[in-house]
């Protein structure tokens, strides 16, 4: 699956611990411009949709062979997203401006994961 629907996004609400979450993105993009076209998705967000949520990109990187993992699992890109909590991410979901730009990264990808995690406290 590489939309995201509402169902889910209740479910994410519904779920919260509180405080901010870290969605973890797996990447796989199609070989036909997938990547090209995720950039394009990124810099339609652009800064008024990161600012408007309180996001902010904690990690960026691209993916290599994976060292412990089912055949065909590596990632081409792993991202880390902190969103001040869950319903600024649902809320930006939901934004008419990320919606116009939504179809470049369903464009862009083969395959995906989106996973939010909470923060640990040690």
């Amino acid at each position: 699956m590489i939309e995201i629907d509402d169902r889910e996004l209740d479910t994410l609400l519904a779920d919260d611990p509180g405080g901010p979450v870290v969605m973890l993105n797996l990447l796989r993009f199609r070989p036909d411009g997938g990547r090209e076209s995720y950039q394009r998705y990124a810099e339609a967000l652009g800064r008024s949709i990161n600012a408007r949520y309180g996001l902010s990109v904690e990690y960026l990187g691209n993916g290599g062979r994976a060292l412990v993992a089912e055949e065909g699992q590596a990632w081409d890109m792993v991202l880390l997203v902190r969103y001040p909590d869950r319903k600024a991410f649902a809320d930006m979901i939901r934004d008419p401006e990320y919606q116009a730009a939504a179809h470049l990264r369903s464009e862009a990808l083969v395959e995906s994961v989106l996973q939010p995690t909470t923060p640990v406290v040690l």
